[in-house]
């Protein structure tokens, strides 16, 4: 029998004792490019932390946050590392149901990091999440189209050049769509984009004594203005289109114009993934009555539940995967246009990172939506594209529901506002606001 040489049998115990004690982090994240990517690169992640197998549950939006909502609240365990956004964290941290994230070490760099989306991410002083991106929302549009046309985009457009400029670059015939906005139901789907449409057309979610306000003119105008806009110059079933959907449409330059997440500019100006690469061009997002609320801001971030079975670990590939290093990773893999956008002063201070034609745009964005501000009028809230009280969740997707109903022609806008301002009220009534 041949003896093995005592070092090589050393690193064999060594391999297999780590084995041995490896912690499983199961992540549950939202199936979208930059965390495709993420789930690619964090093969280097394990390969530095032997003791760590990362887990992945990638799915939609709309499933995502359900079953994250219903893991973190029921303290249930499942997930080790939860993606979700300003909305939930301090939701969840209130509920006591989110791990503190502490002990930052110190060349993380967390004042690097957007102040807007760490105080997002907190709820009494306190850090919850660390943003893997950051985003605010933008009208994407084909600049080759509108030359062909002889039309330019304002600096700042109105929701009435979006509709001149729609209606003149649609050619159905030849497949080519004016615009096209988010369909598909959901609290953080449609009702992302339609939360700012309504905030710039002058409505409000509620009054100052938590009235809900969803049967005034100004929600009339703006669902009325979305959806006469999308069965002119939109495509067909956009009432089941979400942010992929559309990303789709877009890059494969089916569609003019697009208002969404600025997240969505690298992957237009990915030339191995988009056809409209080079051709896009990148504006405020529209406006109409007011500025006020008239693009988003959120970020998706790490959060740790109480529950989770492996917080330390779980924390340890959160620092990874949000660091400054991980930037440069993603940087040398896919260029700096692709890297995470939107979370650190660092990434828009880069020269190269400047080169790419949204980062002004995105920049402007991110600095310009004020969530403490969302309104015309004065509102008992906060949040832009939600409202910051937890009941939000349930009738946000209630009310995008029946607007998706309308947009797909089984209601009228009159009917799904009425039935979404009795669903509201319902809500707000249960939950105590509303005396």
């Amino acid at each position: 029998m041949k003896r093995i040489a005592f070092p090589l049998l050393a690193v064999l115990i060594t391999g297999v004792s780590a084995l041995a004690q490896q912690k499983t982090v199961t992540i549950a994240a939202v199936n979208n490019a930059p965390m495709l990517e993420l789930k690619k690169l964090s093969s280097k992640f394990e390969e530095k932390n032997p003791d760590i197998k990362l887990n992945w549950v990638i799915v939609e939006e709309n499933v995502l946050r359900q079953r994250v909502t219903t893991d973190v609240t029921t303290g249930s365990g499942q997930f080790d590392a939860v993606y979700i956004g300003p909305y939930e964290t301090p939701t969840f941290a209130k509920q006591g149901k989110l791990k503190e994230i502490a002990n930052i070490p110190a060349d993380y760099d967390i004042e690097d990091v957007f102040k807007s989306l760490r105080d997002g991410l907190s709820y009494n002083g306190k850090l919850y999440g660390l943003p893997f991106y950051g985003e605010s929302s933008m009208l994407m549009y084909r600049k080759d189209l509108l030359d062909e046309k002889g039309l330019k985009m304002p600096e700042q457009p109105k929701y009435e050049d979006i509709k001149k400029i729609a209606d003149a670059v649609t050619d159905k015939a030849k497949g080519i769509y004016g615009i096209t906005l988010r369909g598909k139901p959901g609290w953080g789907e449609n009702m992302a984009f339609l939360g700012t449409l309504i905030n710039t057309f002058g409505g409000t979610w509620f009054d100052m004594k938590w009235n809900p306000t969803l049967d005034t003119p100004e929600w009339k105008k703006a669902i009325g203005f979305y959806i006469d806009l999308m069965k002119t110059d939109g495509p067909p079933g956009a009432s089941a289109n979400g942010f992929n959907e559309n990303l789709t449409l877009m890059s494969s330059g089916k569609a003019a114009m697009w208002i969404d997440a600025t997240v969505a500019g690298g992957m237009l100006e990915n030339g191995k993934e988009s056809q409209v690469a080079g051709k896009m061009g990148y504006a405020p997002a529209p406006i109409e009555a007011t500025p006020n609320g008239s693009h988003w801001l959120w970020t998706w971030a790490f959060a740790i539940p109480k529950a989770a079975k492996q917080p330390d670990a779980a924390q340890k590939f959160a620092l990874w995967a949000t660091s400054k290093d991980y930037i440069k990773l993603v940087a040398d893999d896919i260029g700096w246009s692709d890297v995470p956008p939107g979370t650190r002063k660092s990434t828009y201070d880069n020269p190269e990172y400047k080169k790419a034609p949204f980062a002004a745009a995105t920049l402007q964005a991110l600095q310009t939506a004020d969530p403490t501000n969302p309104c015309i009028k004065p509102v008992p809230y906060t949040g832009i594209q939600f409202v910051g009280i937890p009941e939000f969740q349930s009738f946000g997707t209630v009310v995008g529901q029946n607007i998706s109903g309308a947009l797909a022609g089984k209601s009228s806008v009159e009917e799904a506002l009425k039935a979404s301002q009795t669903a509201v009220g319902r809500a707000v009534k249960q939950a105590g606001y509303l005396k």
